[in-house]
């Protein structure tokens, strides 16, 4: 394991302790946790906080979207590990104006257990709190880590989405409806060439020979669905197309939005040229994406890979969300 780290089991720490030092104009630190919240917190005044978070392991996500326009706070857990619901409910509380905290979870049974955990140590401070549970990879049911779909990096999308709209003074009881709509309308998929490797295993999650790929593995190294022989960037977007073509049914007179996603050790040169084969096999079906995204969001350490996410836009005010202007780290 070759990793620009100190001491393993001091990680999270050190890197979030160097996050905060480096973007100040964006991030605090709660004293006494891996949680962050906006600097800028006097502009939060009236407006609905948005809490996410996760394992670390997956920068920039997700504190790299706090900021105006997306998140109020972030949560970092140990890494590929959930946050607890002390740290949870300390960002909670941070983020909290008088208008409630709405929390953006993704499906991972560690995730949901303690998000809620801190939900209901929230309730006893009387702070409303509501939440969405994200489970847009399409790769597998079931996985080592969830019940039903896993959360992947279709989570930035709903970052986005909701953070314009509580930028935008909706209610508690509204981002709860925009939510629910907008979830069944996002859609993941990933490949991967090698998988992560945590710092403190020292090893990577699982082994692929120099020849071989994984199709719908996870953000924590999971398994996926198929492991074959490496294929051509024209080939990957066909498989993986293919999948997100079956469940959305693509049709030229839809709105879509489209997110190429690299895994952490992918160069941006490859995730172009991946964008490039997605967008020309969209072409020849008469489809155009009204707003795209290529880059590092949601990563799995050192991963090799993408993922492809689509969104369909069934309310032209979510391309309005989606272009609305943000200042964070990452976006």
């Amino acid at each position: 394991m070759k990793k620009i780290i100190n001491n393993p089991a001091d990680v999270v720490p050190e890197m979030v302790d160097g996050l905060v030092r480096s973007y100040p104009q964006y991030l605090r630190q709660i004293d006494g946790t891996t949680a962050m919240v906006r600097s800028d917190e006097d502009s939060m005044a009236g407006k609905v906080g948005l809490v996410s978070g996760g394992g670390s392991g997956h920068e920039p996500a997700h504190a790299g979207f706090v900021g105006k326009g997306m998140l109020s706070a972030a949560v970092a857990g140990q890494v590929f590990t959930s946050p607890t619901p002390d740290q949870i409910y300390e960002a909670i509380k941070a983020a909290d104006h008088g208008k409630g905290v709405f929390l953006i979870v993704k499906n991972y049974s560690g995730d949901v257990m303690n998000f809620d955990m801190a939900k209901d140590l929230a309730d006893l401070d009387d702070i409303e709190v509501k939440s969405i549970v994200v489970d847009d990879d399409i790769a597998v049911e079931d996985s080592l880590y969830t019940q039903g779909r896993r959360g992947v990096a279709g989570t930035v999308l709903m970052h986005k989405i909701l953070g314009a709209a509580a930028d935008q003074r909706a209610s508690l009881d509204e981002i709860e409806a925009l939510a629910q709509k907008v979830l069944p309308n996002i859609k993941t998929i990933a490949v991967a060439l090698s998988a992560a490797t945590v710092p403190e295993a020292g090893k990577p999650g699982f082994t692929l020979a120099d020849d071989e790929i994984e199709y719908g593995v996870g953000i924590h190294s999971e398994p996926g669905y198929r492991r074959e022989k490496i294929k051509t960037s024209k080939a990957l977007t066909e498989e993986l197309l293919g999948k997100l073509d079956s469940e959305f049914h693509f049709e030229s007179g839809k709105k879509y939005a489209m997110l190429v996603n690299g895994m952490g050790a992918t160069p941006l040169m490859e995730q172009y040229i991946f964008s490039h084969d997605v967008l020309d096999a969209l072409a020849a079906k008469n489809i155009t994406p009204s707003f795209t995204k290529v880059g590092n969001y949601m990563t799995s350490i050192d991963m090799a890979g993408l993922s492809l996410t689509f969104f369909e836009l069934a309310d032209d005010q979510w391309l309005d969300y989606l272009n609305y202007p943000v200042e964070t780290i990452a976006w």
